[in-house]
C-alpha cells in the first residue's frame, strides 16, 4: 500500500498515526458514511463498503441513477468515515462526561468504476466482507454481466486519512457499555 498522508486532528492526544491501526479499523467497521456535495448542498449517506489495501481505495455500490451518482459527477471530492463506540464514562460534573470511541476519516476523489473487471473485483470484496462464511461461485452464483451492468460501483481513491480514539483505563469508575446502563 502506498503511504497516505495524515489529516490534522484537533486533539493531538487522541490522534492515531499508525497506518496499521487505521487499516484494521477500515477492515472491521461494519458501515461507513459517505459525504458528497453538489451546488453547495452537502449530503451524507450510510454505506456498505470494502477497503482495498492494495489500491488504497474504498469501494461502494449503488444505483445507476440518483443522488450519489449525480453528486460525484458534479464534484468528485468526498469524505468517508467509519466509527465505533466504546464504554460510557460518567463523571461528577456534566462537562466531564464522555465516551470511548475510535474513528477514521478519509478524504479522496470518487469515481464511477468503468472497468468491468475492477467493478466485479469491488463487488466480490464487498460480498466477502459481509458474507465471509460463503464462497463466491460455490455457495452462490457469480455476478452476471447483466447484474454488473445494472449496478453503479464507485471507487474512492484515498488521498489522506486520520485516525482518532479515546480510551479510558480499564478501571475507570462507573464505566459501562453503551446501551447497557449499570444496574
Amino acid at each position: 500500500m502506498k503511504i497516505i498522508p495524515f489529516s490534522k486532528v484537533g486533539r493531538k492526544d487522541r490522534a492515531v498515526e499508525d497506518p496499521a491501526w487505521i487499516v484494521a479499523m477500515l477492515r472491521r467497521a461494519p458501515m461507513g458514511v459517505l459525504a458528497t456535495s453538489r451546488d453547495g448542498q452537502p449530503s451524507i449517506n450510510t454505506r456498505h463498503f470494502a477497503f482495498d489495501e492494495e489500491r488504497s481505495a474504498i469501494y461502494i455500490h449503488g444505483a445507476k441513477r440518483g443522488r450519489t451518482l449525480d453528486d460525484i459527477a458534479a464534484n468528485d471530492r468526498v469524505c468517508f468515515s467509519v466509527s465505533e463506540i466504546g464504554r460510557q464514562l460518567p463523571a461528577s460534573k456534566a462537562f466531564d462526561f464522555g465516551s470511548e470511541y475510535a474513528s477514521v476519516v478519509l478524504y479522496g476523489r470518487a469515481a464511477l468504476v468503468a472497468d468491468a473487471d475492477e467493478a466485479r473485483h469491488a463487488l466480490e470484496l464487498i460480498l466477502a466482507k459481509y458474507f465471509p462464511h460463503l464462497t463466491y461461485g460455490q455457495d452462490y452464483v457469480p455476478i452476471a454481466d447483466k447484474e454488473l451492468a445494472a449496478t453503479a460501483v464507485f471507487r474512492i481513491g484515498i488521498e489522506e486519512w486520520s485516525g482518532k480514539k479515546k480510551e479510558a483505563p480499564e478501571d475507570y469508575p462507573g464505566a459501562f457499555p453503551f446501551g447497557q446502563p449499570p444496574r
